[in-house]
């Protein structure tokens, strides 16, 4: 093993110095690794980083649980259920579970000097957790919310603001549309306006008091329209999804974010297809470089393999060598390839620099995600299959006669 490693790294000092056609592809297929390897970290990473922003932008608006009644058939008008149930807020408890809070919606037509636009007035309690709206929030300010006070703020989008006019402080009016068809005005201040770049939701969604939707609807104080749960990891989503459901009571249904926007994460799901489909290109390329290498490196050396089989050196062993050799070649691009790639990453991370256009891609910059275990797999992968691959040409050595070899010029 020793020898093989000193004629191995022999081998590789001697390519460094001596033939001209030589240095050229070994440089050419550790660039190829190097950018193949670029290429993968930042791909993963950005797909990754995408798929969480507009994941979390989605909870934001909906939570990743929400308790509804059976018969609210997936509409704004949702059926009341009593607040007061053995789960709330005792559910909080549980492994995994970050937070419930009640909501209720209901549909509702802003109306102003010149403008009518239909939007869904969502109804928030005391629980509200505004940590979502306040890091979109453009101007003004979130409200809070008392049991005891009805409050006659409201929020809005910036989308709804500009094209109703409205701004921070304007005093607005919304029409709520009731059971019979009628419509019942009510006069709101705008205490804050936000911006999530997601139009599906920017375009109808406003919050206020849910003491306005109870007063509409003819409800209690102790009715709600739902209760929303939100989880530590999305990964356990399913898991205490299931264990929700056994745990409300036959009379309440239980719904994650992904069915109640199925079309927006099978999209994101359909990002991992990218993904794939770079990493493959990107390994195809690598790997026609490293073997490109591998056989240049084989037939330099053919007096070289000649001797050490004349000198009974087996076949295999002389394999060896030169897969160590390439071997060599791989790490080092690896090496550079992930120096490189992470810290384009972590610049962007940092600094942003790099701008998208939000109301096409629903993010103001490229977003990021850094996964170690990702970046090792990635890395323990192509390897591997790189490797793999070295054994086939690797064979030509194998058909080498040792006095022909060594007779060769």
């Amino acid at each position: 093993m020793n020898l093989e490693y000193f004629i191995s790294k022999k081998i590789i000092q001697g390519d460094s110095r001596s033939n001209k056609f030589t240095q050229p592809i070994i440089k050419i297929a550790i660039i190829a690794i190097s950018l193949g390897m670029i290429v993968m970290i930042t791909s993963l990473s950005i797909v990754r980083g995408f798929q969480e922003e507009i994941r979390n932008k989605i909870i934001g608006f909906g939570s990743h649980i929400q308790i509804t009644s059976y018969d609210s058939h997936n509409t704004y008008e949702a059926s009341p259920i009593d607040k007061d149930q053995d789960f709330y807020p005792e559910i909080e408890e549980v492994e995994g579970v970050n937070h419930i809070q009640v909501f209720a919606t209901k549909a509702g037509i802003i109306k102003t000097k010149e403008e009518i636009y239909g939007v869904v007035v969502k109804g928030v309690g005391s629980d509200f957790d505004w940590s979502f709206f306040n890091d979109k929030l453009k101007k003004g300010k979130t409200f809070s919310i008392r049991d005891s006070v009805i409050a006659d703020s409201i929020l809005l989008s910036e989308t709804i603001a500009n094209k109703m006019q409205l701004d921070v402080g304007d005093k607005m009016f919304i029409y709520f549309i009731q059971e019979n068809g009628q419509l019942r005005p009510k006069d709101f201040i705008v205490a804050g306006i936000y911006q999530s770049g997601l139009e599906q939701f920017d375009n109808i969604i406003v919050l206020t008091d849910i003491a306005h939707i109870q007063k509409r609807n003819g409800w209690t104080n102790n009715q709600v329209g739902g209760f929303e749960i939100t989880i530590d990891k999305f990964k356990d989503l399913d898991k205490l999804d299931e264990f929700i459901y056994e745990n409300i009571g036959y009379d309440l249904h239980s719904k994650t974010i992904q069915q109640q926007n199925p079309d927006i994460f099978n999209w994101l799901e359909l990002q991992d297809l990218n993904v794939v489909i770079i990493i493959i290109l990107m390994l195809v390329v690598a790997i026609i470089n490293i073997v490109s290498a591998l056989l240049i490196l084989i037939l330099e050396r053919v007096r070289t393999i000649g001797i050490l089989k004349a000198m009974g050196m087996s076949n295999w062993s002389v394999r060896k060598i030169f897969i160590y050799n390439a071997v060599y070649l791989i790490i080092r691009g690896l090496f550079w390839g992930n120096i490189i790639g992470l810290g384009l990453c972590l610049l962007q991370l940092q600094f942003g620099f790099l701008k998208l256009p939000e109301e096409s891609y629903f993010v103001p910059v490229v977003p990021i995600k850094l996964e170690l275990i990702n970046i090792l797999l990635l890395n323990a992968g192509t390897l591997f299959i790189c490797v793999l691959m070295l054994i086939i040409p690797s064979l030509v050595v194998s058909k080498i006669s040792p006095i022909k070899a060594i007779r060769f010029d």
